[in-house]
């Protein structure tokens, strides 16, 4: 299974490492594919830079340290959204027939879509304590 962590999710991770979006990226980490896309990558240097300038330093290192496909973002939308600065991450999800997006955001949250099916950090891990 293929799992795309948003940017949300990546900034909380690395901001409170024991809080329930770091868990939830952990675990998809160890037990599936990881995905990340160069538009949530850059997004996430933007909003550290700009909101959360201490962990700015930490970041490359965060990266390495987590094993994950890189996919590009397409030029071209699939598929639109209520908030066009998601489109790009949502675009890339489906362009690499990714699974599940693991998000906080509301936007993501309201998609009505088979696959890629979007998940709280918070109900991805009670699906998968509860057997998948």
């Amino acid at each position: 299974m293929k799992i795309l962590i948003d940017t949300n999710i990546l900034i909380s991770a690395m901001l409170y490492p024991g809080s329930i979006p770091a868990k939830a990226m952990r675990h998809a980490a160890d037990n599936y594919d990881l995905v990340l896309c160069d538009h949530n990558i850059a997004e996430f240097r933007r909003v550290a830079r700009d909101k959360f300038s201490r962990i700015q330093p930490d970041i490359d290192q965060f990266l390495t340290e987590l094993s994950y496909e890189l996919i590009f973002t397409p030029e071209t939308p699939l598929k639109n959204m209520s908030d066009r600065k998601d489109e790009p991450i949502l675009n890339a999800a489906i362009i690499a027939e990714v699974d599940v997006i693991i998000s906080g955001d509301k936007h993501f949250l309201s998609l009505d879509m088979e696959r890629p099916i979007v998940l709280t950090a918070a109900s991805y891990l009670d699906t998968e304590m509860a057997g998948g």
